[in-house]
């Protein structure tokens, strides 16, 4: 417990619990970089999915595929606000009501993610989730890619565990979690308190092993971490 001067008085105040989910195939049921590819048609629909089948999986380095999935798909703003929606029509069915329960019970949502923040930030509105840790993207005044930030540690391997540092050191909370399904979220083991697998969408043999608990629904959450 912490005190902290408020009016001149000294308070208590309890750090809250940090929770952080991935989004895309946690929070919902998409990729949504490979939903950006199907604008430009099947081939590179194609193509893209297989690169981030291969960097969920550790086959190859999300550092490797990063910029070169966005250089091929050159999203605009537009495609990416469409995204968003989808994001939301295909939510995780428990997760909405799950985050509620969560917060009520002193945890912080975060989302951490290596998508985009103009797709996400829809998602985390619905779902009552403030803070985001994902890419940015940016457009011209027309909507038309420009690029992304390149310097986001989401972008690189070992890049979600600088991310859960730092958070653990902004709100020093008395616990944290990451969900997530693919191996960049599975790097997040040894700096938080328990890594918890998601194989609703997509179960990978390397993260369900590396798992210090592994679930298939979101609401799973409650009953673990109570």
């Amino acid at each position: 417990m912490r005190r902290l001067v408020r009016f001149g008085r000294l308070v208590s105040v309890t750090p809250a619990k940090l929770i952080c989910f991935d989004c895309d195939s946690t929070l919902s049921a998409i990729e949504g970089v490979d939903e950006l590819a199907r604008f430009r048609g099947p081939d590179c629909f194609a193509r893209v999915e297989e690169m981030t089948r291969d960097a969920m999986e550790g086959r190859i380095a999300l550092d490797e595929v990063f910029g070169r999935r966005l250089e091929l798909i050159r999203p605009t703003a537009a495609e990416m606000a469409r995204v968003g929606a989808h994001y939301i029509a295909a939510v995780e069915p428990t997760a909405r009501a799950t985050i509620q329960q969560l917060r009520a019970s002193g945890w912080r949502p975060v989302i951490v993610s290596g998508g985009y923040t103009p797709a996400i930030a829809p998602l985390a509105a619905f779902l009552g989730i403030e803070r985001i840790e994902a890419v940015n993207v940016n457009f011209d005044a027309q909507g038309n890619y420009l690029g992304y930030d390149t310097g986001h540690p989401a972008t690189r391997c070992g890049g979600k565990p600088e991310i859960l540092q730092r958070l653990r050191h902004e709100f020093n909370p008395t616990r944290s979690v990451v969900v997530g399904d693919g191996v960049s979220d599975l790097e997040t083991r040894e700096v938080v308190d328990q890594f918890i697998g998601f194989g609703r969408y997509a179960e990978r043999a390397k993260v369900k092993a590396g798992a210090h608990a592994f679930i298939r629904s979101l609401d799973d959450l409650l009953q673990l971490l109570k």
